[in-house]
């Protein structure tokens, strides 16, 4: 589909999750799945019409209240109902996330010492005095997932970067995650704090100083929250970044295989929609995302438009899956 590319212009190829393209089509369903497929034309309309179909809204106004004043319930019952049992490890994450890897990390921001000394001056001044404590407080690199979930990014996180100063913090509004979490075998309170919260909840505050983060994880969890609370959120988690800090990307592109199979009836707005069990979803395109992270005041570093496609042999079925990565930056003090 024609998705334009948003990634700047020195932006090198990106390394790619898997290396296996399709190009024979006569050869789809010799593997379960295959890297950047393109769509053409016909796909292209097949999808739009699809969504024509299953965007009519036809909840009334007292569900769509319901599935937002209950979101963090509905959750909740899905982890309980699930627990751990059919989430996997991302080990994809070191692939198109090299800044979570330990050989790959050099700070949040490339620059000469003398501008470092500054950076980490000015960190100092504005969040961490002699009479701040908070978990990880002594930690150099500190990293935040929002929406962790059971902790399918956190523990690979844990288990692969050894550095001694990295600290983690892993929340979602799901007290049954955050269990989930803190009973696991690698959850270490000297290297990770888990916590309950709703990072659209305008009366809370992180458990953190402002200005204090060198990454923030946004995996598959801003489709989650209302279209309308976006925005805010993003504004309120770059306030924890350190200058030249990243936010780190990926979630659900438009005309993804799960938009496209959803059934008149479940669309809540234009492109949101709720699932059976009452967990909701957004779709994106690069242009919404670049709009809102850009208001932030944050700069591109990377989107993209990631295309796979996932077949099932026994079943002869294609499953095209879209979905939207970006890299944005604090910008670092001059």
């Amino acid at each position: 589909m024609a998705e334009k590319t948003c990634a700047s212009d020195s932006e090198e190829k990106r390394p790619q999750f898997g290396s296996r393209y399709l190009t024979d089509n006569s050869n789809v369903f010799e593997h379960n799945a295959w890297d950047d497929v393109e769509w053409d034309s016909e796909l292209e309309e097949e999808a739009k019409e699809k969504i024509k179909i299953n965007s009519v809204v036809s909840l009334n106004e007292d569900e769509i209240e319901k599935y937002e004043e209950d979101a963090g319930k509905f959750w909740d019952i899905f982890y309980c109902q699930h627990q751990n049992k059919f989430f996997k490890d991302r080990h994809w994450l070191f692939t198109e996330f090299q800044e979570l890897a330990p050989q790959g990390w050099d700070g949040p921001i490339k620059v000469g010492t003398e501008d470092q000394n500054i950076v980490e001056k000015s960190f100092k001044k504005m969040t961490v005095t002699d009479d701040v404590s908070f978990p990880g407080c002594t930690a150099k690199i500190r990293i935040m997932e929002v929406g962790c979930g059971v902790g399918n990014t956190v523990f690979p996180i844990l288990q692969t970067n050894n550095d001694p100063d990295l600290f983690v913090y892993c929340c979602d509004f799901a007290d049954s995650a955050i269990k989930i979490v803190k009973n696991h075998a690698l959850y270490d309170t000297s290297r990770c704090h888990a916590f309950v919260f709703d990072a659209t909840d305008e009366q809370s505050n992180y458990p953190f100083p402002k200005q204090s983060l060198d990454m923030v994880v946004l995996i598959f969890v801003l489709s989650a929250i209302h279209p309308d609370k976006m925005l805010w959120t993003l504004k309120r988690l770059t306030e924890y970044l350190k200058p030249g800090g990243v936010i780190l990307f990926r979630d659900y592109g438009r005309y993804d295989m799960a938009q496209l199979r959803f059934k008149p009836g479940r669309c809540l707005s234009e492109n949101f929609y709720v699932r059976g069990d009452g967990t909701r979803v957004y779709f994106f395109t690069q242009d919404e995302i670049d709009e809102m992270f850009t208001k932030c005041g944050l700069m591109k570093k990377q989107n993209i438009i990631d295309r796979r496609l996932q077949v099932n042999r026994g079943r002869q079925l294609k499953m095209y899956r879209v979905w939207v990565q970006c890299k944005y930056q604090k910008p670092p003090i001059e």
